[in-house]
């Protein structure tokens, strides 16, 4: 009894100097209270939450966690922790794929003073982090006050078509922008509407005519596209888009010809176009903005229109089309018509219709013509089905003549085109030529003199609010430049006491926008 007593006690002696030495070995920390966390929002959530727990030992908040604060920079957020917590998932408010990350550690990769890239899913030290508000600072030159009445600027693509479009904004049933259906939205052209809120507000739907959009996050600088359902975010570019066209846009065959259409404006100067299908210009840069393409192979082509203003601001747009086969397609296919679409032809002389058409390849394989001649009287041929594939006839009046060709398979299915030709007493008119863009002058070598060397200035240089490519000037070019740095372009930055046009204390697209209204002005 008394040795079997003995080995017991050195067993729990044991045991004790085991656990002993695991509680002096070193031990990792989760986050403390007062440690600070940013996270660079640049995913496309509108918003983002911290979410931090140890196992076993609670959480900083219920799911979603708790929702971070914008500090001064432009899409940098931060948190400043309560609790000690070992792991973080940061989130937009959901659950599920694409609303939040995974399971991350604080220590080693994140941490005091770390920012969370969300884009690229990496951790890296934040040098540029502010200095805690309760930390003594020196005081600095007070700067304008903000304008506190300015909330959110949202914007509506309304392609589908409502009418008098407004938007109702929230945050709580109490807390709303005004009455349904909210405020009516200001028209920017092209079916795209804006509204500018007086205060923050999270929560947005769009209305008109008896149509609404679901429930939507609030985004600042964003344009919803209410037939997609889609946010993107809003091009202030100086050259702003008004249409960029394929005529036909679908059930495009070999060797048919497509009429491709753009417009622009611009606040730098006259906009030049260029077309592209793939790899091959089509029109190099001029003021018309309107070409035809006859593709010669099937597939997919990316359509690409480049746009270009005289102060050297650029845009681009693209369409994606796809050319078919029509060597086995039953309906008839008119791919091409002769004179085109407000043509010319001589008055008292035989004018020639001529059609390239395909397909119809169902019973005989025949394709029939009919050629349907309107005068600017109001009359009309007498028209028959032939298989010739041309037709002529002798206007004698000056005017435009409507002309209808109507393709016929043997299966009875149908294809029509309408278009114009012009006739005239006197002269053709011989297609224009586009100018081509002037090159610029080369200046004159001045001569060389022999000066004193200057003096160097004793002033000091000044910053002009707004001047963000440093050129001493506010123009068109700053607004471009900061788009760039919105966009992350490298090479590209700028700091906020430059770049904070509008003195809301952050760098955003609002400030795009007041440098575009600094040029208006300008130009008015």
């Amino acid at each position: 009894m008394i040795k079997s007593k003995h080995k017991l006690i050195s067993v729990v002696i044991c045991l004790a100097m085991i656990f002993g030495v695991l509680f002096m070995l070193p031990h990792s920390a989760g986050a403390a209270t007062g440690d600070t966390i940013y996270v660079k929002l640049n995913n496309g959530w509108s918003n983002v939450y911290v979410y931090m727990w140890t196992s076993g030992s609670g959480e900083n908040n219920s799911w979603p966690g708790i929702k971070m604060t914008e500090t001064s920079v432009s899409g940098v957020y931060t948190y400043k922790v309560t609790g000690s917590w070992n792991n973080i998932i940061f989130n937009n408010g959901n659950s599920g794929s694409g609303n939040q990350t995974g399971d991350l550690v604080y220590t080693g990769n994140g941490g005091d003073g770390k920012i969370y890239d969300l884009k690229k899913s990496t951790w890296s030290d934040y040098s540029q982090s502010p200095s805690d508000p309760t930390d003594p600072t020196t005081p600095t030159t007070p700067t304008t006050p903000t304008n506190p009445s300015e909330g959110p600027t949202v914007y509506l693509k309304n392609t589908a078509g409502w009418s008098s479009p407004n938007c109702y904004m929230w945050n709580t049933s109490s807390d709303a922008n005004k009455g349904w259906p909210g405020e009516s939205m200001t028209s920017l052209g092209d079916d795209v509407w804006m509204y500018t809120a007086s205060k923050s507000y999270a929560n947005c739907i769009f209305n008109g005519g008896g149509n609404q959009t679901d429930d939507l996050d609030t985004k600042d600088g964003y344009i919803y596209d209410n037939s997609t359902k889609k946010w993107s975010i809003y091009d202030t570019s100086p050259i702003r888009v008004t249409s960029y066209t394929a005529d036909p846009a679908a059930n495009i065959y070999k060797g048919m010809e497509v009429v491709l259409s753009a417009s622009a404006t611009s606040t730098g100067g006259t906009v030049s176009y260029k077309i592209s299908a793939g790899n091959t210009v089509l029109k190099d840069y001029g003021t018309s903005g309107k070409t035809t393409w006859t593709p010669t192979s099937t597939g997919s082509f990316t359509i690409t229109f480049d746009f270009k203003d005289a102060s050297g601001n650029t845009n681009q747009r693209t369409l994606s089309l796809t050319v078919l086969d029509d060597t086995k397609v039953s309906v008839p296919v008119i791919k091409k018509v002769t004179p085109s679409d407000d043509g010319y032809v001589k008055t008292n002389q035989s004018a020639t219709i001529n059609v390239t058409a395909g397909g119809g390849k169902t019973g005989t394989n025949l394709l029939f013509y009919k050629y349907v001649i309107e005068d600017p009287n109001g009359t009309y041929n007498t028209a028959y089905y032939t298989l010739n594939s041309s037709y002529s006839f002798t206007p004698s009046k000056e005017g435009a003549y409507k002309v209808t060709v109507h393709v016929q398979a043997s299966d009875n299915s149908e294809a029509t085109k309408s278009f114009t030709v012009n006739a005239t007493g006197g002269e053709l008119p011989t297609e224009p030529t586009e100018p081509t863009e002037p090159t610029q002058p080369t200046q004159p070598t001045q001569p060389t003199e022999t000066t004193e060397p200057p003096q160097p200035s004793s002033e000091p240089v000044t910053t002009i609010r707004g001047d963000l490519n440093g050129d001493g000037i506010v123009n068109i070019k700053d607004a471009t430049y900061l788009q760039k740095i919105l966009a992350e372009y490298n090479g590209y930055s700028t700091t906020l006491e430059v770049g904070d046009v509008n003195q809301d204390g952050r760098i955003s697209i609002k400030d795009v926008t007041a440098i575009q209204r600094i040029c208006a002005e300008m130009i008015a």
